[in-house]
Formats: structure tokens, sequence, C-alpha cells
């Protein structure tokens, strides 16, 4: 248990600081809701009832989405672009997808290489994407369960002002939709931003997401 713990440590760790926040958003969220309930003179819900409305579910959605907008983005355009100096980075003139040599798929597979990457055709071609494919679907996902939970929330305060509810497609055209999207968007890729200008030029010691402290700023896709 010791051993396989210490092997999945960083999973382990993100996964719990997850729930924490997931449960902590939960906790302040239902707080939050039931204040603006009181203030509205409406009646505050439970946990358990604000846990499974539509307010925490838009709310959960929309930052999932763009979280996997943002490791969507930032998987496929890296096969293309390149960022000198940066260790996220590939070196200038290694850009495109390679070949199954550097890949080490098809013929030039090893021993121990995962079934698909042996294979050829249609299993080699989805294995060998499959990461981008799999960030894209829980993307799509989380955007179609983020539209869907943002309308019933839309509405229930359309509804409460006496006003008339709007249709899903009402919704995702709406300026509430794009500017709660936007919000967490332009976060995200502010962030992937300053990870691959500032890795050019500061380090962090013992980091694989750094260069080694004394590698010169130039010096691309380099890595502890």
């Amino acid at each position: 248990m010791r051993r396989l713990m210490r092997g999945n440590a960083l999973s382990l760790f993100f996964l719990v600081a997850f729930l924490l926040a997931l449960a902590g958003q939960s906790i302040a969220g239902n707080a939050d809701y039931n204040a603006n309930q009181i203030t509205d003179g409406g009646a505050p819900v439970s946990w358990i009832s604000y846990v499974s409305s539509s307010d925490f579910a838009v709310d959960v959605a929309e930052n999932w989405q763009s979280e996997y907008l943002q490791f969507l983005l930032f998987i496929m355009v890296t096969v293309w672009l390149v960022q000198r100096g940066s260790p996220e980075s590939k070196k200038p003139g290694e850009e495109g997808e390679e070949g199954d040599e550097d890949q080490k798929s098809g013929p030039y597979a090893e021993r121990d290489s995962p079934p698909w990457a042996k294979a050829g055709g249609l299993r080699q071609m989805l294995y060998g994407n499959s990461l981008g494919l799999v960030m894209g679907l829980i993307f799509v996902l989380s955007w179609v369960a983020q539209s869907v939970a943002g309308t019933a929330a839309y509405n229930a305060r359309q509804l409460a002002q006496l006003q008339d509810p709007v249709t899903w497609f009402g919704y995702v055209c709406s300026a509430d939709f794009w500017n709660r999207t936007l919000q967490n968007w332009q976060s995200e890729f502010l962030a992937v931003l300053s990870m691959v200008v500032l890795s050019i030029y500061l380090r962090q010691r013992g980091s694989p997401e750094s260069k080694p402290v004394g590698t010169p700023h130039q010096a691309t896709g380099v890595e502890n």
C-alpha cells in the first residue's frame, strides 16, 4: 500500500485537493445562495438541495470546461507551435506530429509499448491522438452540461422576476452565458501564457516543469 501511494502520490494529492475544494465550494456556495435567498425574501435551502441544483451544476461545469479547453489547446498547439527558451515547448525545427521512429510506434514499437502503438491503421491513429480526443470530449461534455444547467438556472431567475424563460439556444447566445464563459477562458489562457514565458527565465529546483537552474535562458525543451 505504501509503495502504491508513493508511486501515485502526485495524482492522489490532486485528487484529494480537488475533492476538498469541491466540498468547500459546495458549502460556501450554499451559504451564499441562502444569503441571497433571504435578501430576496425567499427560503433557504439545504446543502443537499443546493448541490443537486442547476446553480451549483453550472458553477462546477463552467470551471471544468474552461480547464479542459486550456489543456486541449495546449496539447494540440504545442504539436505545431514552439516558444524558444521554454521547457513547455519542443525545440524549433521539431514542429509536427513526428514519424513512427520518433514516436516508437508501428514497426519501431518496443517490446513493452502499448498494444495499440504496435498496431497499424485506425487503432494506431486513434491511440496516437487519444489524449487530445479524450480531452476534447470532456470539454464538449462539460460545455454542454454548463449550457443546460445554465439555462435552467437562468430561467429560474427569469421566472422569479416574472419574466419569460428562454430556450437553450437563446441562452447560449446570451450575454450571461458568454460573460460567464469568457471570464474563465481568459484566466486559463493567461495562466498558460505565464507558464510558457516565465519558465524561460525563472527556475524551480527539482520540478520537471522547470529547466535545471543553470540552464541558459535560450535552451528550449529542456526539463529537469
